[in-house]
């Protein structure tokens, strides 16, 4: 699945891919697209539109937030309500407004400030967590009934 890896995990739990990206502005593309294909593959019931869209986001946060040039980790967990998807970056600073507003709207000139009102908005939860090496910020998405898509 175009270098996405699937790690084994115990049986009991959910299928769960995680690659390295780089730190750089080209890993947004290569994240969509990856999971799309991790959706897609697994036929899984979550919006795959939502989940690149929210995807992107948290990947452009990371490269534009952080410093240095460690690559930041795409994981994504397809659950039997949904999908989790998270990326690792370096820096351990929690992101600023993520699951708490902070305050004003936007301005609607300005071309960033939406990707964290977009993820609380389209994600059923959001949050992030410190990690060994910096954080994780995550989303998690449920299963759409019913959602058809073209084949």
């Amino acid at each position: 699945m175009n270098g996405l890896a699937l790690h084994e995990r115990p049986a009991s739990s959910s299928p769960c891919w995680r690659i390295a990206l780089p730190h750089t502005s080209a890993a947004v593309p290569v994240a969509r697209a990856l999971v799309r294909d991790a959706l897609t593959e697994a036929e899984h019931g979550a919006d795959r539109d939502t989940a690149e869209l929210l995807t992107a986001e948290l990947v452009a946060n990371a490269v534009e937030h952080t410093s240095g040039s460690s690559p930041i980790e795409l994981v994504v967990e397809l659950l039997p309500s949904g999908c989790q998807v998270e990326v690792h970056d370096p820096d351990p600073e929690p992101p600023g407004d993520l699951t708490h507003p902070a305050g004003a709207m936007p301005d609607p000139w300005q071309e960033g400030g939406r990707g964290l009102l977009l993820i609380r908005a389209l994600s059923q939860s959001c949050g992030h967590r410190p990690t060994g090496s910096g954080k994780a910020v995550w989303f998690r998405l449920p299963l759409v009934p019913g959602q058809r898509r073209p084949v």
